[in-house]
């Protein structure tokens, strides 16, 4: 794994700790500090409650370019046990050495644990790097894992600064406290919840649920997907999990802001926010997201995708976040990634269509729609200008009005709101399933067909929706 920057070694290393957490399925500590007892010099040290490391994730790492004599010497300190060991071993790691060769693993004396039973691992290095930079990115990476929720482990970020008498600060963060699940929970239903807790803040801007925008949970649309891949000796079963949401703000909200058609994808690798590699990205582009009224448009060269909602209500803004992960530790690569996250992506986006009537709809449904009202004006001027009593009865009793003397508004309006549904169940059903219907618009017909070729041509394994 290449490593460009002290940041990017630190993160890595903080990702690590979070499996050995989220693994060991007990509450946990995970601990970043942050010393500079000058302006040159910067101590860090990691330190985590979960499982014991295996060591392994050190042999891979590729440090050459933050790898100098004034900056950085390569080497880590790590300390580790796990529950059932009786000693706390002390190595050192030379990621000086060339990884194709085998690195230096210094054993030092280890301590033992007196008959105690617990677990953790303690990481630590020194560098020549500016504290402030690195405070900013590990504070924004532990933001962004927020999202994905995860109960058992609670997160603190302390700083100190020896150079400066009382500098000393600390940031704690915790997983969701409004929506508590037991630890059993699935992780997907983790995440729903994280990704509506980033909703409610505004993106985390806030560090409160905005009350005033969100009054009830109904201003909320959620969807969500799972795809995964068998666990074996030689697999470590891939997990791919999606949630989409959507949002409704009123306008006169006093924290208002123009809702925006287009959103960033967010996307976890391993419990890690990262970019979305070109692969995937090429994966993702062959969904038909037009069939959802959406389209994806890629950013080249930054590896982000962003999603683009279509003649979007006024004032709703569409979130997604996909996060892929194994499920054993340490990871074993797999090529299954590129195969299950359009069964996921598609399985929220179904999930949302089936629960929300009415949301995502595809251009070819809203193009129909748009001709319900004047199709449901011509209908009732039809029935309220016949004489005949019994054909207006008839009439009358399908729609389900009791009364006749009522308003051409409300046959208008009762009219459409049928068209409008119809319109809406068949849009919802899968595409595999529908029996195809004579086009109202030909100019439809050999567009339709190519996105259902396209979309089905190879044909599809199932996959799953989470209510």
């Amino acid at each position: 794994m290449e490593i460009s920057s002290t940041s990017n070694l630190c993160i890595h290393l903080i990702s690590c700790a979070f499996q050995r957490c989220r693994l060991s399925q007990q509450l946990c500590r995970l601990s970043a500090v942050l010393k500079s007892p000058s302006p040159s010099i910067l101590q860090i040290s990691i330190s985590d409650t979960g499982i014991g490391s295996c060591l392994e994730e050190f042999q891979d790492l590729n440090c050459s370019s933050i790898i100098s004599a004034e900056f950085w010497d390569g080497i880590l300190s790590v300390k580790t046990t796990a529950i059932c060991d009786d000693e706390i071993y002390h190595y050192h790691f030379n990621l000086r050495e060339n990884i194709s060769s085998s690195r230096t693993l210094t054993r030092l004396p280890s301590n033992p644990k007196n008959g105690l039973k617990f677990s953790g691992t303690v990481i630590c290095l020194s560098i020549s790097e500016s504290i402030d930079v690195l405070v900013s990115e590990i504070n924004h990476f532990f933001q962004k894992m927020m999202i994905l929720n995860i109960p058992n482990i609670a997160i603190e970020l302390l700083i100190e600064r020896e150079d400066i008498p009382g500098s000393r600060c600390e940031n704690v963060f915790l997983a969701n406290r409004s929506n508590p699940g037991p630890l059993s929970t699935s992780n997907v239903e983790f995440l729903k919840s994280g990704l509506e807790d980033y909703v409610l803040k505004h993106g985390n801007s806030l560090t409160q649920k905005c009350s005033t925008c969100f009054a009830t949970s109904e201003c909320l649309k959620v969807g969500s997907g799972i795809a995964c891949s068998t666990e074996s000796h030689k697999s470590s079963g891939l997990m791919m999990e999606v949630v989409i949401i959507i949002s409704e703000i009123e306008s006169t909200c006093p924290c208002f802001r123009e809702c925006s058609s287009k959103t960033e994808v967010l996307y976890f690798k391993d419990f890690t926010p990262c970019s979305i590699s070109h692969s995937t990205l090429n994966v993702l582009s062959t969904i038909d997201w037009k069939s959802y009224g959406l389209t994806l448009e890629n950013v080249v060269d930054r590896g982000v995708c962003v999603l683009v909602w279509e003649d979007s209500p006024s004032h709703s803004h569409i979130d997604m976040v996909v996060h892929c992960y194994h499920k054993q530790y340490p990871m074993h690569k797999t090529q299954l990634e590129r195969h299950l996250i359009k069964k996921a992506v598609k399985a929220a986006l179904n999930n949302l269509k089936e629960k929300h009537p009415g949301i995502l709809l595809s251009a070819h449904a809203l193009k129909i729609c748009s001709h319900a009202p004047d199709l449901a004006r011509s209908i009732a001027g039809l029935i309220l200008s016949s004489n005949d009593p019994d054909f207006q009865g008839e009439c009358f009793s399908l729609l389900g009005l009791q009364s006749r003397e009522i308003g051409a508004d409300v046959v208008e309006d009762c009219i459409e709101e049928k068209i409008v549904s119809v319109i809406e169940m068949n849009d919802r059903k899968s595409r595999q399933r529908k029996v195809v219907a004579p086009f109202l618009f030909e100019d439809d017909c050999d567009q339709d067909s190519n996105y259902q070729h396209k979309e089905y041509e190879e044909g599809e394994d199932e996959f799953g929706y989470v209510d």
